[in-house]
């Protein structure tokens, strides 16, 4: 067996090197076992090759782990994700040892982390929803992290606490920058959108529109009639996917209005099919 019969975005294997566990499966030059690493950047990217100008195939959230089976002189490390298994590069400074296990994450759409018990101090880093840390002690009206960090106790829940409406924490991104391969409030695309909410519910999701489509829920037959749609389906098209709201609005990140917007359904279905592409399937959750 060889290494193209794996998807390469979730098969930790080069020509020139590949993880130990898929010895046998695939032809490599060696095998390594790599090593656990944790994000420390407040996100940090995932890009296809390893240059700061390659492009971005994900974002890895601070407090996420990653197995890197090479680093590079240069400052790259090259691994696969274990929350979703994407594989790609990262800058080797947005990684160190993992620390204590994260406690908490945050739940805000974004927040601030100030170096002691105080907002009128200048916030070391912002941490985007999901980012999970540590949390040693609560003090006042902060939670306190095991690096020292103070963040709004508001702003962070367990992280066994899990949303219970997907297609809410979705809405909170309206009007975000649309980016291919972004997760956060700063930008973020069709797939990510989706991943980051389902993900705040406790469902496990899949990285892009393609894996989402096949794994996600169950299919629902299709005529083309939006009045057959329920709240929190999900609407695939080629490379593309949308959430629906109700049975008359949907929401996606999307490169025509370049921000995560609301669209009437049966106006974005005919949008969209005019450029060239038809619904491929709906999923229900």
């Amino acid at each position: 067996m060889t290494e193209n019969l794996f998807d390469p975005r979730l098969t930790p294997a080069r020509p020139d090197l590949a993880a130990r566990r898929l010895q046998g499966r695939v032809d490599a030059g060696r095998f390594v076992d790599g090593e656990t690493r944790e994000v420390v950047e407040p996100q940090a990217p995932l890009r296809r090759h390893p240059r700061p100008d390659a492009p971005l195939e994900t974002e890895a959230l601070h407090g996420e782990r990653m197995t890197a089976y090479e680093t590079t002189e240069e400052g790259w490390c090259w691994g696969q994700l274990e929350a979703d298994g994407y594989v790609g590069w990262m800058p080797a400074n947005a990684l160190a040892a993992p620390g204590p296990a994260p406690t908490h994450k945050v739940a805000a759409l974004h927040t601030l982390v100030f170096p002691g018990p105080s907002i009128k101090l200048p916030p070391v880093a912002p941490l985007p929803l999901g980012a999970r840390v540590a949390v040693t002690r609560m003090e006042d009206t902060f939670a306190v992290t095991a690096s020292g960090g103070f963040l709004p106790a508001r702003h962070v829940t367990p992280v066994d606490a899990m949303e219970a409406d997907f297609v809410a924490v979705a809405e909170r991104f309206l009007a975000t920058p649309y980016l291919w391969g972004g997760k956060t409030s700063c930008g973020l695309d069709c797939s990510g959108l989706v991943q980051v909410a389902l993900t705040a519910c406790g469902v496990a999701c899949p990285r892009d529109s393609d894996m989402q489509e096949a794994a996600l829920g169950s299919a629902v037959p299709w005529q083309g009639d939006a009045s057959a749609l329920r709240r929190g389906d999900l609407v695939f098209w080629k490379g593309h996917v949308a959430i629906v709201r109700d049975t008359t609005t949907l929401l996606h990140a999307n490169a025509h209005h370049m921000a995560v917007a609301m669209e009437p359904i049966d106006e974005a279905i005919a949008r969209i099919s005019a450029a060239g592409s038809d619904v491929t399937s709906v999923k229900r959750l």
